[in-house]
């Protein structure tokens, strides 16, 4: 996704408002809304939303609102680092790109399965991040997921969805067949409506059944689905060498609580014995920020799923526009550039502010060979690290590891009950007292 406020041989690239108003109408029941906080598409499903009411994925975005960032800028100059390392593989920002599955079921024909995995996982790559792999009843999805993550010398988390025992052994083994450094299983996908009553069956799975799977993954094994102390403890129980806090974007049930309000508990609880990452309604750097600081020092990064579809969807639309011969193949939408994106250029390189970056990273040769997806997904992961770049400095944070909770304090007395942060005005105050008091 251009950068906003970049420019390349003397044009402005794309901002990121206009990139979401040329994805509007590309991503079937998703609007690209302006700003993305599950009110337009609430309880579409098929589709985007969240389930029955809505409100899950409402109130995932509106929590982080209620954390605010303290400020110092009264410090030596430097450029935070960003990197990090997960079971014992180092990454150059602390966001991955969560998993997606039935591309088509709810959001159009422009992607499958296999396509979008295959823009994903080379697209994190060279990011210097990690993709989750999303699963589907077609055998050929984790097929396609593993041998992307093998291509990428296994940069890449394969996750398997909770079906019968016999299913995910056989998943499991050609996840571990790609490489990949960790695996995943969402257990919350157990209760996704559109997955009930299929072939292979999904369903929840007991902690016993669990330690096999984690067993069988020979690589540190992550649950994602975690809403509860009770939940992540079981998980421990398991075996899982990490976990995700996600209650899958309120898309399993309704009315439970926002990610952000259960986070800190969880964090306390788990206390180091297993990695925590966290998702639900995390859409730039300062959410990103927020996320790091809340679970600290335990949370190690974050999930964000539509961020990166996006980016995809209009990527693939301009390069259809500018190859007309390859438009079926990557199911371009545009026989020609709308005039908001001929404003920016009518080429890659002046359309996509990543571009010349990339192509130094990869070389010309391969570069000739990225989808335009692909470039826009790895100008999105360049756009968010430099808007955590842009808070750290500001919180005079110099890598991701001395983020803390001191960097954060509570917008409202509710949420600095939730999370035990301090309420804005009273973060102080013993401080306050102290130069008061003498």
């Amino acid at each position: 996704m251009p950068a906003s406020a970049r420019s390349t041989g003397g044009k402005i690239q794309m901002t990121y408002k206009e990139v979401l108003q040329a994805a509007q109408g590309q991503m079937g029941p998703c609007r690209a809304c302006p700003v993305c906080n599950g009110r337009a598409c609430g309880g579409t499903i098929p589709g985007p939303g969240a389930k029955g009411s809505g409100t899950v994925a409402v109130r995932n975005f509106d929590a982080w609102r209620n954390v605010r960032l303290n400020m110092d800028t009264i410090h030596e100059n430097f450029e935070p680092d960003t990197s990090l390392t997960l079971f014992g593989r180092s990454f150059k920002y602390p966001f991955f790109a969560g998993p997606v599955g039935a591309m088509t079921l709810h959001y159009g024909d422009k992607y499958n399965d296999l396509d979008y995995n295959n823009i994903l996982v080379p697209a994190c790559a060279a990011a210097g991040i990690a993709a989750f792999t999303g699963d589907g009843t077609n055998h050929k999805v984790m097929e396609g997921a593993a041998a992307a993550i093998t291509a990428c010398g296994g940069a890449g988390i394969p996750t398997v969805k909770p079906w019968d025992n016999a299913t995910v052994a056989r998943k499991i083994a050609l996840a571990r067949s790609s490489g990949c450094f960790a695996m995943a299983m969402d257990i919350d996908a157990a209760g996704l409506p559109f997955l009930q009553h299929l072939d292979p069956p999904a369903g929840s799975k007991t902690v016993e059944q669990l330690k096999e799977i984690a067993l069988a993954a020979g690589v540190p094994f992550i649950l994602k689905g975690i809403m509860t102390v009770k939940g992540a403890e079981k998980a421990i129980e398991a075996g899982a060498a990490g976990i995700v806090v996600s209650n899958h974007g309120g898309r399993v049930l309704d009315d439970c609580p926002a990610t952000q309000e259960v986070l800190a508990d969880i964090v306390a609880a788990v206390d180091g014995r297993a990695k925590i990452l966290v998702d639900g309604g995390i859409r730039t750097g300062s959410d990103v920020f927020k996320a790091l600081a809340l679970g600290a020092p335990y949370v190690k990064a974050v999930c964000m799923s539509r961020s990166f579809m996006i980016p995809a969807f209009l990527g693939c639309n301009i390069e259809g526009a500018l190859h007309p011969e390859r438009r079926e193949r990557v199911h371009g939408a545009w026989s020609a550039l709308p005039k908001t994106v001929l404003d920016i250029g009518d080429t890659p390189e002046t359309i996509f502010a990543g571009y010349h970056a990339l192509k130094e990273r990869l070389g010309a040769d391969e570069m000739a060979h990225i989808p335009y997806g692909a470039i826009a997904m790895w100008t999105m992961c360049d756009r968010l690290g430099a808007g955590l770049q842009h808070h750290m400095a500001g919180a005079r944070k110099f890598g991701v590891e001395h983020i803390d909770r001191t960097d954060i304090c509570a917008a409202n007395r509710e949420t600095a009950q939730e999370t035990g942060i301090p309420f804005i005005t009273e973060q102080d105050d013993e401080l306050a007292r102290r130069i008061v008091l003498g």
